[in-house]
């Protein structure tokens, strides 16, 4: 029994807890640096997320309340998306997925780090619409299908910039969202052999008190600092993982 995975799934279930943002960001390029393949990386990081927001909707539904109106349009937006990356799993070669698949991960680290880094200097002239709702949600659903990156930090960038959200209730929404979208997603990877069930075995031991005490954090903070502090660390890991790709 590793206790570096256990360790890795404290530490990303309790940033998952505390601000919603940071499970397929930080988990999926942190297992492929540990030498794991990157198809398997994503499929067991989906496999760990879907796990690690169960307890996340349990304990901040409890303590803060969610907006499972928000939630469930993101996923409405997300279901044909999930179909069509499913598709598109089974067509393209597993090598060729492998091989630009880390390039893909850091491009989108990259990208939504920055966006979140500068999101209070993003004054975006867009009236919110619900439509705008179901796109980001077929949009971030896709991007989810190839890296397992996207219900946390693509969707808290948007929901707090262009929804202007409360940061408690894009905390709720993203880990609802994320839960449902990391679920179905899991299923394409479960039926290509691309999940470690072993290895999501040890994070998810690790993502328990983790979450919760994350969750219990959340309730006396809005988490903007260490918003800020991910953003970040998902910058440094996603051009870290553009190099070495």
């Amino acid at each position: 029994m590793d206790p570096t995975f256990i360790g890795l799934g404290f530490l990303v279930g309790f940033l998952v807890g505390l601000t919603g943002v940071g499970g397929g960001a930080l988990m999926t390029p942190s297992l492929i640096f540990l030498g794991v393949e990157p198809v398997v990386a994503v499929g067991t990081d989906l496999l760990y997320a879907t796990v690690t927001r169960i307890f996340g909707v349990l304990f901040h539904g409890r303590k803060c309340g969610i907006r499972y109106d928000i939630a469930l349009r993101l996923f409405a937006g997300s279901v044909p998306a999930v179909i069509l990356g499913g598709l598109l799993l089974r067509w393209i070669d597993k090598e060729v997925l492998n091989e630009y698949l880390t390039v893909l991960l850091g491009t989108i680290l990259i990208t939504s780090a920055i966006l979140g880094l500068l999101k209070g200097e993003i004054h975006v002239p867009i009236r919110p619409r619900w439509a705008y709702v179901y796109l980001l949600g077929f949009i971030v659903g896709l991007t989810v299908q190839f890296t397992s990156v996207g219900a946390g930090v693509i969707v808290s960038f948007t929901l707090m910039n262009i929804a202007r959200l409360e940061p408690r209730d894009v905390v709720g929404v993203t880990i609802v969202y994320g839960l449902a979208l990391s679920g179905l997603s899991f299923l394409n990877y479960a039926g290509l052999n691309g999940v470690d069930y072993g290895l999501a075995f040890l994070l998810i031991l690790g993502t328990i008190p983790g979450v919760y005490l994350g969750t219990h954090v959340n309730r006396n903070s809005t988490g903007e600092k260490l918003k800020r502090a991910i953003n970040v660390i998902v910058l440094v890991i996603g051009l870290l993982i553009v190099f070495k790709g």
